[in-house]
């Protein structure tokens, strides 16, 4: 069975027919071509297809695609800055050297973009606490952690 969704994706207004059991993910990947949401787990425990909706952290893997309709998604690809710079996290992320294999990058910088928004002045802690639902099998995370702390820095002394 299909339905027709309306929603915002990465700013712009679509419509698209999917098939009532497909995930979020799916639609991203094999409809819109946004394979940097990537699938790790397909279980909601990794958090590589994290995104935004609607100001909230969602795991594309267990969220259907028809529970979009109305919301304003934003994946890596939106996270551009509009002349198609990196945003300042993404940069943090380079400097810092919080990417190894890259594989769980698009998730974990769309949890450090939100939890930044969220709380622009966050503690060791609170920075855990905000990416404890993307996994990383490369890495200890202090280099990510230094990646959102630099951010929140620097963004709180401009």
């Amino acid at each position: 069975m299909k339905k027709d969704i309306n929603f915002i994706l990465n700013g712009e207004e679509l419509t698209a027919t999917v098939d009532i059991r497909s995930s979020l993910l799916e639609l991203l990947r094999d409809d819109f071509a946004l394979i940097g949401t990537k699938e790790g787990c397909s279980v909601g425990e990794c958090g590589a297809c994290t995104v935004i909706i609607d100001g909230k952290l969602v795991d594309t893997c267990i969220y259907l695609a028809v529970w979009a309709d109305g919301k304003d998604i934003t994946t890596i690809e939106g996270l551009l800055n509009e002349d198609g710079s990196l945003t300042d996290v993404q940069e943090n992320y380079v400097e810092v050297g919080a990417v190894q294999c890259g594989f769980c990058t698009p998730g974990l910088v769309m949890a450090s973009t939100q939890l930044l928004k969220d709380n622009p002045n966050p503690s060791k802690a609170e920075i855990r606490r905000g990416l404890s639902g993307n996994m990383c099998r490369c890495t200890g995370y202090k280099k990510i952690i230094d990646a959102v702390e630099k951010t929140a820095k620097e963004r709180n002394t401009k």
